[in-house]
Order: structure tokens, then C-alpha cells, then sequence
């Protein structure tokens, strides 16, 4: 005989379930990683700033793979491969940088580990900035990858390079079929991966451009999700339609667009435009307050860093580039023409004085000196000592042109993200703009902690959260489960740039330890010897 099946009460059953249940929900507190208790890092006893702009809380913080996986109170049982102690530090997404120069050089095998970059605790670069860069974005991703970078990328698509290709460096509209081949490129560069349209059209040949150029190739990248338009705007001081209306030219590309619009390295330059930050940041609220997403980055700066032409010579004599402009100086009368204009530009730029040589290649002995001691040396007016510079070859040059409450006012807003407008070269080669090394870590020292001009929270999010917010670089910028492991941990006590105008070429410090996708990056504050970042491609 075939024994009775045994039944179990419905009752019995529903208790069995109750406690199953109650068991995961309990576990779920923990994790499922955290059960594992293994990981690939594991941070602890750090004062964790996420990025968001909310302040800091002790929590530790756990990676596997690419990805962080865990925030909070991790069991003491828990282990790692590597394991940093950060009792007394500060831990941070990875900065992002939404202004940089590090193209082509991060594209070589030689400066892909973008030490500079790295030690700012920059994490993320956005490339082709001012409207730079290549038409086709083609050969360039390709070398950067190829080399793989220290760091993550951000390509943009310029419009300076687009129109070069297009119409070389002529001063004239372009005809019909000219702009549509701008915009082809323009969704060319889009389909392969650019992230947004930069311009720059207070550089040639965008300079030579209208509010309406500017427009179409908006609306071409405005066609793709999140794009922006990220601008060196027409003009910065008082040279052309002066700073207020080249912010309300950005303002008006979005209004006719729908694009978001960024203000890129925003400042008042020269003393014509000091304190003109007030009246900007009211325009700049008022867009926003109309619906327009409007922004801006700052470098945390008192002094530009450009080139003699672009600063000091007027725009129609910069029509064909540096040798056609070397040509109209050799002429007579053409020279008396462009003096006259340069003598409003150079007083623009706070004067002689103001200005420091930062590259001549013609005789390198003169970088680190002020225009007007080269000129008193030579015994001439500081203009033709620039006049003859230009001739020679021209040089990179420091203006010492804006004003500090300027700096801070816009640093205080909550729409001004941190940038570098850093180039990325050969470490003690040249002379150098000290940002390129010492950007986010000045913010940190000079503004957050000596002069509390912001609190740590903003400063991090200004870094961070920020602009992967307004660039939509989905999953960086911010420390929380699922993003991005892209993470630091430096000393407050310690962070500073150490960059000076005289000596650039040095490593800011305080970044002790940065993680990229995962993978150490910097350990006990050295650079280690594999590159972790990539290129991100817009929807990848």
C-alpha cells in the first residue's frame, strides 16, 4: 500500500514564506554585494561628498569592476583587493573638466597618461573647446584611443574646425550650399559620437560668422538628444559687441533653438568691463527664469591666457591666418591701420603691464617678462615691440586683466561649473599658463577653504555633478550605487596647486588616491603606470 502523502498546513506554509521574506528584506539592507563581502576597492572612514551639492557624510565606499556598488556602513568582515584607509580625507566623484586643451597631445603615446590632468583630480576631459578642433572627429578619436588616455574623453565638434574645412579663413557669410556642408558636418561629427557644438567666435574664422550661422548649426546638433552649445563668446570685454551682448548673442542661439547654452571660461576682461559680473549674472538668471537652460564654467583665475594676435589684432587683419597677417604688418600703411586698433585693444587688456610673454619661440629668453620691459629694453612703445613679436613668428602671452570680485561673484553662482581651459604638454617644456596644472586644486585651496568664498559641497558638485548634469555624461559626476567608479580621495588639509605664473610647470598635490572606471589611477599619490580612461561617445 502506497503510504498517505504527508500535507503541510496552508498556515505552516504562510509562516514559511513571512520568514523567508522577512529574511531577504533584512539582507536587502545589506546588499547581496555586501553579503559577498569581496571587492575590488574598498574606501573606508572617508567623509563622502557625492556631488550632488549635498554635504559631506562618513560612509565608506565599495568598487567592483567599473562600477561603485556600495555607499555606507560596510561590515568590518568585508575585504578587498585594495583597501584605502580614508580617516581625515575627502571622498569625491572624479572631477570633470568641461573646458580642456589636452587635444592632440592626449591622442599621443607620449602624453596620453595626462599626468597634469590627473593630479587635479580631473577624471573626465571635454575636448575641442573655443570652437577648436578638427571638422572630422574621425582620426582624432581614433589616435586617442589607439594611445588610451589617463583619463576619459569628451569629444565635441568645433566650429572653428568645421568652417575652416569648409571655407578656409575667409571673412564673408557663406554661401547656401556652404552652410549646408557646416551642418553636414556638424550631424557627421553628432552620428559618430560628439557630445555637443562648440564655438568660438571671437577667434578666426569664427569671428567672421553671424548670430544666424551660429543658429543653424545649433539646430542641427539640438537635433539629438541633451546637445548643447558650449561658447568662447564674441566677446569678453569691449572689443566688439562687448561681453553683456556676446552672453545675450549665446542666449539668443538658445531662445531660437531650444539648445542648452554654456558660457564657457565666463569672465570680465579688462578694467573697460569690471564689475559688469553683476549685470551678467542678472541677464544669465533672467534666461533661466524665462525657461532657457542657460550656464557657465569659470577658471578660478585672475588672468587670461591667449595670444598676441588674437588679443591684440583687430579682426579683419587676422582674415587668412598668422601669415597674412605677418604680410599686411610688413606694409607700411596697412601696419598704421592695425596699430591704431591695437591701441584700444591693448588697453582693453589692462596694458603693457599686464601682459606676460609665456612662449616666443623666436628667443625663449624672453618668456616670463612683461610686454612693457621687453619694449624699455628694446627702447621702444610697447606696441611695436608687439608689432615686431607678431613679424617674428607671435607668442603666447598672460593678461593680467580681470578683477577678483568679478571671479567670485561668478564662482558663487549656482550655474558656474569648474574648468580648466588647461592645454596638456610635455612636463617643464615652455612656458605655460599655470591652469593647465593647478585649476580644480586652486578652487579648493585658495577659494573654498582659505576664503570660504563657496562651501566644499558646492565646490564638489561645481566639479562634478554639475556638469555631468548639464553635459549629460550619464553616470559620472556623482558617487552613488551603479555610477561610474570614477572616485577620489584627497586631504583637505593638503590640496593645493602649486602652478605659479613664473613656474607652471608643477604638480599640484593633495590627491591621493583616484580611481578611473574602476582602476587605480593614482596610488599614495603617484601616478600608476596603465591608463584606465576612454573615449565617451554620446549614447554609449
Amino acid at each position: 500500500m502506497t503510504p498517505d502523502r504527508i500535507t503541510t498546513p496552508p498556515s505552516f506554509l504562510r509562516r514559511r514564506v513571512l520568514a523567508a521574506g522577512l529574511a531577504l528584506s533584512l539582507m536587502s539592507g545589506v546588499s547581496a554585494t555586501a553579503l559577498a563581502q569581496e571587492y575590488d576597492v574598498l574606501i573606508r572612514g572617508g567623509m563622502v561628498y557625492d556631488g550632488t551639492g549635498a554635504e559631506g557624510r562618513a560612509a565608506d565606499v565599495a568598487i567592483k569592476g567599473e562600477r561603485i556598488v556600495e555607499i555606507g556602513a560596510i561590515p568590518a568582515t568585508a575585504t578587498a583587493t585594495t583597501t584605502v584607509d580614508a580617516t581625515g580625507k575627502i571622498v569625491s566623484p572624479g572631477f570633470i573638466d568641461p573646458h580642456s586643451h589636452a587635444a592632440p597631445e592626449i591622442g599621443t603615446p607620449e602624453l596620453a597618461a595626462a599626468v597634469p590632468i590627473l593630479y587635479q583630480g580631473i577624471t573626465t576631459v571635454m575636448i575641442n573647446p573655443d570652437g577648436g578642433g578638427p571638422g572630422d572627429l574621425r582620426p582624432q578619436i581614433d589616435a586617442i584611443e589607439t594611445n588610451v588616455p589617463g583619463v576619459n574623453v569628451v569629444p565635441m565638434i568645433g566650429h572653428n574646425g568645421v568652417r575652416r574645412d569648409v571655407m578656409g579663413l575667409e571673412n564673408r557669410k557663406p554661401t547656401p550650399a556652404e552652410l549646408a556642408s557646416m551642418e553636414a558636418k556638424v550631424k557627421e561629427a553628432m552620428d559618430l559620437g560628439a557630445f555637443g557644438l562648440s564655438t568660438g567666435p571671437f577667434y578666426i574664422p569664427g569671428k567672421f560668422s553671424d548670430t544666424a550661422e551660429l543658429v543653424a548649426l545649433a539646430k542641427v546638433a539640438n537635433t539629438y538628444p541633451d546637445a548643447f552649445h558650449i561658447s568662447h563668446i564674441r566677446d569678453e570685454s569691449s572689443y566688439d559687441v562687448g561681453v553683456l551682448g556676446a552672453i545675450e548673442e549665446l542666449i539668443q542661439v538658445s531662445r531660437q533653438t531650444g539648445i542648452i547654452g554654456v558660457v564657457t571660461h565666463m569672465k570680465m576682461l579688462g578694467p573697460s568691463v569690471w564689475g559688469q559680473s553683476e549685470q551678467a549674472v542678472e541677464m544669465i538668471n533672467a534666461a533661466r527664469a524665462e525657461g532657457l537652460s542657460i550656464w557657465a564654467d569659470q577658471y578660478p583665475y585672475a588672468a587670461s591666457g591667449s595670444s598676441l594676435q588674437s588679443s591684440l589684432v583687430p579682426g579683419w587683419a587676422q582674415e587668412g591666418g598668422p601669415d597674412a597677417t605677418v604680410k599686411r604688418l610688413q606694409n607700411p600703411e596697412q601696419r598704421a591701420l592695425i596699430r591704431q586698433e591695437m591701441v584700444a585693444n591693448l588697453e582693453r587688456r589692462a596694458g603693457a603691464n599686464a601682459i606676460m610673454i609665456r612662449n616666443y619661440a623666436p628667443d625663449p629668453s624672453l618668456n616670463g617678462m612683461r610686454l612693457d620691459e621687453i619694449a624699455r629694453r628694446n627702447l621702444q612703445d610697447p606696441l611695436d615691440t608687439a608689432i615686431d613679436m607678431l613679424i617674428e613668428g607671435g607668442a603666447s602671452i598672460v593678461s593680467f586683466n580681470m578683477n577678483e570680485r568679478d571671479v567670485e561673484r561668478l564662482m558663487q553662482q549656482p550655474w558656474t561649473m569648474t574648468s580648466s581651459d588647461g592645454a596638456l604638454g610635455p612636463f617643464g617644456v615652455g612656458g605655460e599658463h599655470p591652469r593647465a596644472y593647478g585649476a580644480f586644486p586652486r578652487k579648493f585651496h585658495r577659494y573654498v577653504l582659505d576664503r570660504e568664498v563657496i562651501s566644499m559641497a558646492q565646490a564638489i558638485h561645481a566639479s562634478s555633478g554639475l556638469s555631468a548634469e548639464v553635459f549629460s555624461i550619464k553616470d559620472r559626476g556623482v558617487l552613488r550605487p551603479g555610477a561610474y567608479a570614477d572616485v577620489l580621495v584627497f586631504d583637505p588639509a593638503t590640496i593645493r596647486d602649486v602652478a605659479t605664473y613664473q613656474q607652471p610647470h608643477a604638480y599640484s598635490e593633495g590627491m591621493e588616491y583616484i580611481f578611473v572606471n574602476g582602476k587605480p589611477a593614482v596610488m599614495d599619490g603617484e601616478v600608476t603606470d596603465e591608463r584606465h580612461g576612454r573615449v565617451l561617445r554620446r549614447g554609449q
